[in-house]
């Protein structure tokens, strides 16, 4: 029995993450949970799975779980706040920490938990884009397993398992190309907040969605696969795969092409991650090649998705341009989800951080932090 924490357990890899363990009782106990202000959804889950401690980010729904939890069960710790997520991270009796939460607040609980030697199951792009240089660094001090639960970093993870990766010629992250495949930038003038969350393949939350819709999902994936597998910048290309059935692949010196293939389905990576180093029977239908009679690859058009070659381009430069990169992103993406401004400003609300903030080549976690506040005191005042 592996007890699992999920910071999180709300958002659309949480909720997945719960399916997994609803359906492998005898193998996972939920130990602890955070969410941001869903309470209702919480407290549903607190009735399921009677987790040992609770995180709420905000007061009001610390205070509403709190209540309840004194009536039902006493004997729940709830706490709230970036201190209630490191609590849910370091609780001694876990096993697997899986790290779903959106945006870089999930990078001190992660550290943390990683300083307690845990296992993670890492779903937060941002950790690895802001922080990958520490991450690693104390993931090795610590002696602290990371596997990865984004379906291509997974699939990476899985086709490098046992292999020489100095014999590694190149990684390709795989892309489905998002709802704009194939459209130029006159094209996408004025798309809609609803046309840019449909998302072909995945469902997934609405910022990830925007992100896929601008390639820079991709983008943050590339960076975070640089440090994920220490792998130089120029080594890792970007293939788009609209079927979405070949989650990426590692290419070998010798000319060998090793993929991974399997269904649109998060809950088999998630499984993988829970379950590793062993394969174990999940709930994931099985892939059925024979429906598919053509699987294509092309090269992703970074002069309309522009913030790829910006992620790229950042990646080599290090530093504190990650995090600018990301926190802009994470700005602009709000602000057009909340109809402020429109789909190719994402863009230029980046690029104008990018160029404004004090780039700094030394990487610190107060650096980090002070660097994020500042991009969005900038943006926010700007826009």
């Amino acid at each position: 029995m592996k007890n699992i924490c999920i910071l999180g357990v709300t958002g659309s890899i949480g909720t997945q993450a719960l399916e997994v363990i609803r359906d492998n009782r005898e193998e996972f106990n939920l130990l602890g949970i955070s969410a941001n202000t869903s309470v209702k959804k919480v407290i549903e889950i607190i009735k399921e799975f009677n987790p040992k401690i609770v995180a709420m980010y905000t007061k009001e729904a610390f205070e509403e779980v709190k209540n309840f939890c004194v009536e039902y069960d006493k004997s729940i710790e709830v706490a709230y706040g970036i201190e209630g997520l490191i609590k849910v991270a370091t609780i001694d009796e876990s096993d697997i920490i899986l790290t779903s939460v959106v945006g870089m607040i999930g990078l001190v609980p992660t550290l943390e938990a990683i300083k307690k030697g845990k296992t993670i199951a890492l779903a937060n792009k941002e950790t690895l884009v802001v922080g990958g240089e520490i991450v690693m660094e104390e993931a090795k001090k610590y002696n602290a397993k990371i596997i990865p639960v984004d379906s291509e970093h997974n699939a990476i993870f899985q086709c490098l398992n046992g292999e020489d990766k100095k014999a590694v010629r190149s990684i390709i992250v795989t892309a489905s190309g998002g709802p704009f495949r194939g459209k130029k930038r006159e094209d996408l003038i004025n798309v809609t907040k609803n046309e840019a969350l449909k998302h072909p393949k995945w469902s997934m939350g609405a910022k990830i969605s925007i992100d896929s819709a601008t390639l820079m999902n991709k983008g943050l994936e590339v960076i975070e696969a640089k440090w994920l597998f220490d792998m130089p910048m120029d080594k890792i290309k970007v293939a788009v795969h609209p079927q979405s059935i070949v989650h990426s692949m590692v290419e070998y010196v010798d000319g060998s092409i090793l993929a991974e293939m399997a269904s649109t389905d998060m809950k088999l990576p998630i499984h993988y991650a829970f379950t590793y180093p062993n394969r174990v029977k999940g709930s994931t239908e099985y892939l059925n090649l024979f429906k598919y009679n053509t699987l294509t690859f092309e090269e992703p058009d970074m002069e309309t998705f522009k913030n790829l070659a910006l992620a790229y381009e950042i990646g080599k430069k290090g530093g504190n341009a990650p995090t600018i990169l990301n926190a802009a992103n994470e700005v602009a993406v709000d602000l057009f989800l909340k109809d402020k401004i429109k789909f190719l400003q994402i863009t230029d609300l980046i690029e104008d951080a990018l160029n404004t903030i004090e780039f700094t080549s030394k990487v610190t976690i107060d650096n980090i932090l002070e660097t994020e506040r500042k991009v969005r005191e900038y943006l926010l005042s700007t826009y």
